[in-house]
């Protein structure tokens, strides 16, 4: 679908004005909210999952520019205003900001990016209140049974719609990546007791058995843990060659410098993270440890795609974002670029987009083209939520005159074969 984004022109400033005086007698207020479009935006932009949020700033900004001559729908010239709340990483704040935007800001629609502890609670409070919802950045297992819904039985949502990698995504890249390096199969798990911990120990860990893997689940612990002895020992007990773990981003720090401390780094060939070592200040904070570190990702400046709502390509949205910012380029940029060309999209596509019901119709059937690729909620797996690709990447020394002391090179692709290998996979080495 292509989105018509423009500045009014003359004709359109016309027709405005001739709309305002034939209008004059109603009140103010009521003809800004007949005009316009609001949408609510939530993600994480402080606390432990802040880094999530770093660069949705910017991105704001280019779809704010990008969209300041609004959006056509249903033959209508709509502007759009963007109201944006931080959750501080805590899923109540998330629920209550949520709130928020449904009843004191009067929003149409909500937007909400970033692992299940937001995305989550946002939509549970959108569900409650008949308001059109949709995220990504979540596992959508997490997001669907998370929140309720049964296996083979029909969807219990009518208002919220997810789009994301899922259980499935990563058996594939792992099932994939593990293979470029020669290792005894054997895998240590370490799996929060939360949303993501729960949807993963449920079904990623069967499948990687089915896969040949000898999986060592270390068992539930608590996000905020400071002591991981138990889990460390345990994982040197069996052996273990791979190690991979779905963390709060600073638990998997505090777990890495101890593996470090007590001999299970050195024993680990490929140590794959996800939730956590997908930013590179984290790599940074883990100096030397960091080297060599693997990982699956959602976005990559390699992708071959375009971000419709910010006008930009991938490597575009990449370079504008260290420029602007002076940082490192993000995935999460990518990630939150497609969650607003997607709802960008479904607002075009709705024929009455201040219409509720129509919103959340034209949300199950969406096809859109993102800066994470096509999405598509007409093809499943279940109602409400639709699969997008991951791709294998490592960590490695950067060159020199580099934003970081790290680069990301994509290392498999299996499961998402339209996005470049970039570099070789190699065994992490302790020190790189």
């Amino acid at each position: 679908m292509t989105l018509d984004f423009r500045a009014p022109s003359r004709r359109d400033i016309l027709r405005t004005g001739a709309a305002a005086a034939a209008t004059a007698a109603l009140p103010l207020l009521a003809r800004a909210a007949d005009d316009v479009i609001r949408i609510g935006f939530v993600s994480p932009q402080s606390g432990p999952l802040g880094i999530f949020g770093d660069g949705d700033g910017y991105v704001l900004d280019l779809v704010r520019r990008t969209a300041a001559g609004g959006v056509m729908a249903g033959g209508k010239r709509w502007k759009v205003e963007f109201i944006n709340k931080d959750t501080q990483s805590n899923p109540v704040r998330a629920a209550q900001v949520a709130k928020e935007l449904i009843n004191g800001d009067k929003v149409d629609f909500v937007l909400s990016t970033s692992t299940p502890e937001t995305v989550n609670p946002v939509a549970d409070a959108c569900e409650a209140a008949g308001v059109p919802a949709l995220s990504t950045t979540a596992p959508w297992e997490a997001f669907y049974f998370g929140r309720g819904a049964k296996p083979g039985q029909p969807s219990p949502f009518k208002w919220t719609y997810h789009f994301s990698f899922g259980v499935g995504n990563f058996a594939r890249l792992y099932a994939d990546q593990w293979s470029k390096v020669p290792t005894n199969k054997k895998v240590g798990m370490l799996l929060p007791a939360d949303a993501d911990g729960n949807a993963i120990r449920a079904m990623l860990v069967p499948a990687l058995k089915q896969a040949g893997f000898q999986v060592v689940d270390a068992g539930p612990y608590q996000n905020g843990v400071a002591d991981f002895s138990a889990q460390i020992q345990l994982f040197k007990k069996e052996g273990i060659e791979i190690f991979n773990t779905f963390p709060f981003p600073p638990d998997f720090a505090v777990f890495w410098r101890q593996a470090a401390q007590r001999g299970l780094a050195q024993q680990v060939k490929i140590c794959q993270m996800a939730k956590a070592g997908l930013f590179a200040a984290e790599l940074e904070a883990l100096g030397p440890l960091g080297v060599g570190l693997h990982a699956g990702a959602y976005w990559h400046r390699a992708f071959p795609f375009k971000s419709p709502a910010t006008g930009l390509d991938c490597r575009q949205l990449a370079d504008g974002y260290e420029k602007a910012r002076n940082k490192p380029w993000s995935q999460q940029v990518g990630a939150t670029a497609s969650l607003f060309d997607a709802a960008l999209a479904a607002l075009a596509a709705c024929p009455a987009p201040k219409d509720k019901a129509a919103l959340a119709q034209a949300l199950s059937t969406l096809k859109a083209d993102t800066a994470v690729g096509a999405v598509d909620f007409t093809a499943g797996p279940v109602p409400n939520c639709a699969p997008t690709g991951l791709v294998g990447v490592q960590w490695v020394k950067a060159k020199p005159g580099g934003r970081s002391k790290f680069d990301l090179e994509i290392v498999a692709n299996a499961d998402h074969p339209q996005v470049p290998v970039t570099a070789a996979m190699t065994a992490y080495t302790l020190n790189g």
